[in-house]
Formats: C-alpha cells, structure tokens, sequence
C-alpha cells in the first residue's frame, strides 16, 4: 500500500513525483551524505527537487509508524509547513509518501526542493578564520532565538543542518532534517541547551552566548556558563556511546573469527 500528500503547488507534476519515487533506487543523483538515509536530486524542468528516502525501521518501529506514531516522512512534511507558516526558512515541502503492508511500515520518502547555499553551520566550526565568522555566527544565534521564541524546539540543531545563503552581507538560514520537532513555549533551560551539539570550540560558545545573552536580556556568565556545560553533558555522552559501539564491534568480530571446534 502506498499513502502520500502532496503540496496543492505541485499536483500538475504529481505523475513524475511518482515516477521518481517509485524508481529511487535506480534514478537520481546521490546528494549528501548517504549513511543513515539516501538523499537524491531530480530534475523538473528548470526546478530541482531533492527526495529523502528513509532507511526502514526495526522491528519495533515497524509496528508502531503503522499504527501508532507519524513516520519521519510525514513529520518532516508537516513539520517544513509549520515552519514556513512561522516564518522561519526551510527549503519548500513537496510531498511525502509511505509504503506499507497489513500489518507493517516499511519505506518513507520526503520530497522537497533542493535548496542552493554558500556554506552550512559545519563549515564555521571547521574553519574559524571563515570570511566574517563572527558576523555570521552572531545572526545564526539571533536566527535559533527568534526560532525559540516562535516556541520552535529543532532537536536536531546540529552543525550540519542549517543552511545559509549570503546576500549582500545579511544572512538567511534554512532548517533542513526536520522530523524531530516541538512547538511550545520554551523555558530559558530548554532554549540554552538547544546550543548543546552545535560546537566544541569555546571562542564560538562565548560569541554566541554573548549574542544570546543580548538577546534574552540575561546576564552574559550565567548564559555561557549554563551553555557550556551542556555542550560538554554532550560531548561526553557522544563519545561514550562511539567507545561502546567500538567495543561492541571488536567483540563481534572477535567471536566471529574464532574457530570451531572439529567434531569428534
């Protein structure tokens, strides 16, 4: 079974939306990093559309996206019309579409338009001598507060997924990976330890706590001192779970290699 929305903008090009989606695996350009999801671009007419194809689910997942929880797909669908709707940019929400059985979910698609930008969030932590870094940093951190106060909680505000477009020395920022979302009001707790998995770097820690501090009318020590310590919370937390993965795969492949014993 397939389900599927599609923005009332594109129904005239539904047929070839289907088409794409309907033979990802062999059409399209791989866009992006390919680990987790495939990420592909399309071609219609002038206009190109970037299609996300979500891994399937385990076994768990499975169950619950058919009868309980909205896929990822769907959630990011809705979650870019939400936010084009508060005024904060994400590249333009197209379609979504869901593969099922009876009993249960398997493959996801999100369809949306390919965005062109000059760098990413990434970029400024990879290179802090970057052509106006702390210009940018500084509207990137008045951009996440002017998020925060639209009650937008992006659980996902990681370095890789914030777009932006520099035009004429201002900045516009772009939310992309969208499926994990809140809208409500948030506490001042909440809205610093948003800045948690964006940067190791201290320098870029002050300037944007100094930013925000300006922002919320906070004090500034009491902004940078809660911000570092949840990017440090963070940062333990990410390489505790990398040392328990690479300790879970030498002993796999430990007892994978040992050979076994000949029958008597």
């Amino acid at each position: 079974m397939k389900h599927f929305e599609i923005n009332e903008q594109y129904l005239q090009q539904q047929s070839v939306i289907h088409e794409f989606v309907d033979n990802f695996d062999v059409d399209g350009i791989p866009f992006g990093d390919q680990d987790r999801n495939s990420l592909k671009l399309f071609q219609i007419g002038d206009d190109v559309i970037n299609i996300k194809s979500f891994r399937v689910p385990n076994f768990f997942n499975r169950l619950a996206y058919n009868f309980f929880r909205k896929s990822k797909a769907q959630r990011s669908f809705e979650y870019a019309n939400k936010l084009i709707a508060l005024g904060v940019g994400t590249p333009q929400p197209i379609a979504y579409f869901e593969f099922k059985s009876f009993l249960f979910f398997n493959k996801s698609y999100y369809v949306s338009e390919q965005l062109d930008c000059d760098l990413t969030y990434r970029e400024l932590t990879l290179d802090l001598n970057f052509p106006n870094h702390e210009a940018i940093l500084r509207a990137f951190t008045r951009f996440t507060y002017n998020m925060h106060e639209k009650g937008i909680h992006f659980l996902d505000h990681s370095p890789g997924n914030t777009l932006i477009k520099i035009n004429n020395g201002s900045y516009e920022f772009s939310l992309v990976d969208l499926n994990r979302m809140e809208f409500k009001p948030l506490d001042f707790e909440t809205r610093i330890k948003n800045f948690s998995r964006l940067t190791v770097h201290k320098s870029m820690i002050e300037i944007m706590s100094d930013e925000y501090a300006k922002c919320i009318n906070e004090d500034y020590d009491k902004v940078y001192n809660l911000m570092l310590k949840y990017t440090k919370a963070f940062q333990e937390r990410y390489y505790r779970k990398i040392r328990l993965k690479k300790r879970v795969f030498f002993w796999k492949k430990k007892y994978a290699n040992r050979p076994t014993r000949s029958p008597l």
